[in-house]
């Protein structure tokens, strides 16, 4: 199998849940890369007056365990988003990974199957997490459709409209216009991307156009702005071997409870080995989540409740039972 050119990997990492995931995250790359590889780095957010409180992972062994494996801690400033809207964490931090070198970004609710090099990224094209549901807009009954409110925003940047639209699919259709998960994406300079990327969700937050009046952006505004930044670099929709990405080296999971409901048992057999070992475990521990689905076996009840050949279709549903049965942590 080709290797793609070496690159970073990147998440966010910061007080509270995000730094349990990371642990999760870390572990399963450590396990997963074999040989060589590009630098694993967390964007940590540095206090500041657009944070309530200090953001910075609070967890001293935690923080230790990281850097035992591998993690370099990459600090940066908060300028545009902070404590308001926490997404926009993984756009700025991208000005403070190396530039000009091809980079990964991951949630940190995610799992590595696999050896992330074996995956045929085509850095100049960047891509991102094809995992979606329709989830923006949300059409009025009398408001603006599909094609008027995307062909705003491309028009309000000046990039072109009409090459980012899927020809295959019916007009006023969701999945006619490009719109992906933020869960992951890709490029070859994250200065360069995060520019761009700031560049346009400032945009859209402070200066939206008539055709979102109605729309909700939050917490959507990453994943508003995300289609605009690929599409002007000069990457798209098929760009990434499917397959790969969501799927035979990587499962971007979201929560535990939905890990343990729907995912592969593959997924659930990775999960469970890489946070076996007692000095992983003795951390985990301390959040509940991970305490109560994992170490304590709830997690394999709630898989219980599902059929897993025949799950609900939207991700709502699941969520929905979950929660009604007691299962649902976050």
């Amino acid at each position: 199998m080709t290797e793609a050119p070496q690159f970073n990997i990147a998440f966010v990492g910061q007080a509270g849940r995000i730094q349990y995931e990371a642990l999760i995250l870390v572990a399963s790359l450590s396990a997963s890369i074999r040989g060589a590889r590009g630098r694993i780095l967390c964007m940590e957010p540095q206090p500041g007056p657009l944070w309530f409180r200090d953001p910075r992972i609070n967890n001293a062994p935690l923080r230790a365990m990281l850097e035992e494996l591998g993690v370099d801690f990459v600090p940066f400033e908060s300028k545009h988003f902070g404590q308001s809207y926490p997404n926009g964490n993984k756009i700025e931090g991208l000005a403070a990974l190396p530039e000009g070198e091809p980079f990964l970004f991951l949630d940190t609710d995610t799992l590595i199957l696999d050896d992330l090099r074996q995956v045929p990224f085509d850095f100049e094209r960047p891509s991102a997490s094809l995992r979606r549901e329709n989830t923006w807009p949300k059409i009025e009954l009398y408001g603006p459709g599909y094609t008027a409110i995307w062909k705003s925003l491309y028009d309000k940047f000046g990039i072109d409209f009409e090459s980012s639209i899927d020809q295959d699919q019916p007009d006023e259709f969701w999945r006619r216009y490009l719109y992906f998960n933020a869960g992951f994406f890709y490029g070859t300079c994250p200065v360069e991307f995060g520019r761009r990327f700031t560049e346009i969700a400032v945009g859209i937050r402070d200066d939206r156009p008539d055709e979102l009046e109605c729309q909700t952006l939050d917490p959507w505004l990453d994943q508003v702005a995300l289609p605009l930044v690929i599409h002007s670099l000069g990457g798209g929709r098929d760009t990434l071997a499917h397959g790969y990405m969501d799927g035979s080296h990587h499962c971007h999971y979201r929560t535990l409870s939905l890990l343990y409901a729907r995912e592969d048992q593959r997924v659930i057999d990775v999960l469970e080995d890489v946070i076996a070992p007692n000095r992983i475990k003795k951390l985990l521990k301390e959040y509940e989540p991970a305490l109560r689905m994992i170490y304590q076996g709830r997690g394999a009840k709630a898989r219980a409740l599902f059929d897993q050949n025949d799950l609900p279709r939207k991700e709502q549903a699941i969520r929905n039972r979950l929660k009604r049965e007691g299962f649902w942590m976050r």
